[in-house]
């Protein structure tokens, strides 16, 4: 397989923030295994994940072996990392249910399954951890690295020094001894002599390759990469709903689209690099059409495109355009028919919601009716009437040239919706409840 520069590719991307000198050296060798590490804290991966599923995702491109570790062991005490408490703990059948989930997500990016020398594997450190004693770990394990030096960690001073911390148990604090025997096993196992992660990772880290040094005499290497943020300085990936998923069953594909569509310009050029794998003079081509036509915005088209795609689907991503028109564009009743249930409240999510009882609908009622006694979309019955007259009034984005047309169930989307607009943008959906 052809080697490519990996760090040179994350450099252009945006996506190192430090590494320990000599890694790039070794990487140009040949083939090498790196991992990095997801806790299993949900069924589901977060795009605040998908910078770490990148490099995994580039670093495979590059000819080399990625390893994705789910930290079923480490998982169940918690990363101090930029935190300000403890987490939840959870049970091993919980954390197997997780990384099954999760697994499937990281199939979309990483090829586990070829026959190619390089082909992604995924690991549990509970596999390593669970028959391991207490004390045959602090003997075996903990004599090699003082309490000084995990003190001096960045992570465990910011817990420390915080007044509004209430300090840190002896389980967080030896997190980072957990993750740096990962990292050993690893190297000991998988031949692994590099591990990545976000800049807060760096504490643990290299708290890993010391132990390596220490132990084995041996040489590992450590490559981060910035923590993501918003140009605005907020915090990126976290939306007024909470955090963006990538399982359609908590963030559904048309939200998931939105998202990225919606970034800033200043966001656009910097997330296209790293949340892609487009290659540069696509991206700087990219940059130039948006710097000549910024309102056609083609970095974020073409972004929300490249990472829906990868998450969801090629299909998902051609619902969530078509119903992206749904409220802003020139769509069609067709179009309208054709979303299901998820993507249909999630495009019309936020518009006023009238509720009328199934048994009032009966089979149908005129238009007048149900759109001023049974549901107040209109004040009055008059000004109904003029908006019709004057075709402002429109039920499943299709005219309504009659006042007194009968609605009746043939108009049900989805078996329970109406959607009525009046003039361009005011929107209204009536939901039969049985």
């Amino acid at each position: 397989m052809n080697q490519v520069n990996f760090t040179e590719e994350l450099k252009w991307r945006g996506m190192i923030h430090d590494m320990m000198p000599g890694t790039e050296e070794y990487l140009l060798k040949g083939m090498t295994s790196a991992y990095i590490g997801f806790d299993p804290t949900a069924d589901s991966l977060h795009i605040g994940h998908l910078v770490g599923v990148m490099m995994l995702r580039h670093f495979q491109r590059a000819g080399h072996r990625p390893i994705a570790l789910i930290g079923g062991a480490t998982g169940m005490i918690g990363d101090p990392s930029m935190k300000s408490a403890e987490r939840n703990l959870l049970d091993e059948e919980t954390l197997r249910r997780y990384q099954e989930c999760i697994g499937r997500q990281l199939a979309k990016f990483l090829d586990f399954d070829s026959a190619a020398p390089n082909a992604a594997k995924m690991v549990n450190n509970y596999d390593w951890m669970k028959n391991y004693s207490f004390l045959n770990f602090i003997r075996d394990v903990g004599k090699h690295l003082t309490v000084n030096y995990m003190m001096a960690k960045d992570s465990v001073k910011k817990r420390l020094s915080n007044e509004s911390s209430v300090g840190m148990s002896f389980t967080e604090f030896s997190y980072q001894l957990l993750q740096g025997y990962d990292f050993l096993h690893l190297y000991r196992h998988e031949n692994c002599r590099l591990q990545m992660g976000g800049s807060d990772q760096w504490g643990n880290i290299t708290t890993g390759s010391e132990l390596i040094r220490r132990m084995e005499g041996g040489e590992a290497f450590a490559l981060v990469c910035p923590l993501i943020t918003k140009a605005d300085g907020t915090k990126f990936g976290k939306t007024e709903a909470g955090n963006v998923w990538l399982d359609p069953r908590y963030t559904s594909p048309y939200k998931f689209y939105q998202f990225w569509l919606n970034v800033s310009d200043a966001d656009a050029a910097g997330y296209i690099r790293i949340f892609t794998a487009l290659d540069r003079p696509t991206i700087e081509a990219l940059e130039a059409e948006q710097a000549a036509a910024p309102h056609l915005r083609p970095l974020q088209k073409q972004l929300a495109k490249e990472i829906t795609v990868m998450v969801h689907s090629a299909a998902d991503y051609e619902t969530a355009v078509e119903a992206s028109g749904i409220l802003f564009g020139s769509s069609t009743s067709d179009i309208l028919r054709r979303l299901n249930e998820d993507t249909l409240l999630s495009v019309l999510d936020g518009i006023p919601r009238f509720e009328i009882p199934l048994a009032t609908f009966g089979g149908g009622l005129k238009a007048i009716e149900l759109l001023t006694e049974r549901a107040a979309v209109f004040p009055s019955k008059g000004e109904m009437r003029k908006m019709v007259q004057s075709g402002g009034l429109s039920i499943n984005k299709e005219r309504l040239s009659d006042s007194d047309a009968v609605i009746d169930a043939s108009y049900l989307l989805n078996d329970k919706y109406i959607l009525v607009q009046k003039g361009k943008k005011n929107y209204s959906l009536l939901v039969l409840k049985a």
